[in-house]
């Protein structure tokens, strides 16, 4: 059984404009072509659709279920075309657990000036792309490198390494800590998206470590004293929490801050947002 748009473009133009006549106007099309399209969805339907008088044209019951199941289908397709056709009207950036920081609202307000035409969206997608594999965003905010060959990426900027701990941790009282404060200690951390791993202590003085997947879930146990983490400066000034304290982690490599996005079909405002993230983590 083979419905195709043609037919149930037909059946609403009929329905709407309420004569066979005034549909082939709205279509461009002949009123035979129009009678001819009508009768072949019925024969494929194996139903009536509609009743004709001389005065006018109205669905029968089963024209009036199929009707609105044509309005859906017409309104999806369309949806589909503007998607296709339209969609870098907008730009979304998918991030795993801190946007950007501080430079988060500077790029929000930075790109509505420089790019009225397109809208930018922030979208957190906790995946080890940040929602670039999974189609969620069209350029993704990562801390680690993409290796998936799929996708090209760009540094636009390094952050420090902040350990996180109670605020009645005895490391909250210092202004900065070192790795080696932290070793024998349990480190909070996420596997799938996180910048921190056992591997940046020496094999001998590595803390224990507890995955977690949620940076709300990671705030709320090192709020208890329980564990610790470390993690992107980002993350301090995206999530601000009573009870917990972040340091500077002073002899820890900074984080790089990549931009990704699909190699083979870049959004056109990728260079743009490149560019302009490396000014704003240039500038500080």
């Amino acid at each position: 059984m083979d419905v195709d748009l043609r037919q149930l473009r037909c059946l609403v133009a009929i329905v709407d404009e309420g004569s066979f006549t005034d549909a082939a106007l709205a279509l461009g099309v002949s009123q035979a072509a129009v009678s001819r399209t009508l009768a072949s969805l019925e024969r494929t339907l194996g139903v009536r659709l509609l009743r004709r008088t001389s005065r006018e044209v109205t669905p029968t019951g089963t024209g009036l279920r199929v009707l609105a199941h044509a309005r859906r289908v017409l309104g999806e397709v369309d949806d589909l075309v503007r998607e296709a056709t339209s969609g870098h009207g907008h730009l979304r950036i998918g991030y795993a657990w801190a946007a950007l920081g501080r430079h988060t609202s500077a790029l929000q307000r930075r790109w509505a000036a420089a790019q009225p035409g397109t809208d930018l969206q922030l979208v957190r997608v906790n995946s080890p792309t940040a929602g670039l594999a999974e189609g969620a965003c069209d350029l993704s905010v990562v801390r680690r490198p993409l290796d998936d060959r799929r996708f090209d990426s760009a540094i636009v900027g390094l952050e420090r390494r902040l350990c996180a701990v109670a605020a009645d941790d005895p490391l909250a009282r210092r202004r900065s800590v070192r790795l080696a404060d932290l070793t024998g200690r349990t480190l909070l951390v996420d596997r799938r998206t996180g910048t921190t791993t056992a591997e940046l202590w020496p094999p001998d003085a590595r803390p224990a470590t507890e995955e977690i997947h949620d940076v709300d879930d990671w705030l709320t146990v090192i709020a208890t004293g329980r564990c610790v983490g470390m993690t992107a400066e980002a993350t301090a000034h995206q999530y601000p929490r009573p009870g917990v304290v972040y340091r500077p982690v002073r002899d820890a490599e900074p984080v790089a801050v990549r931009l990704g996005w699909w190699r083979d079909d870049p959004h056109p405002a990728t260079q743009t947002a490149v560019e302009l993230l490396t000014t704003l983590y240039r500038n500080g």
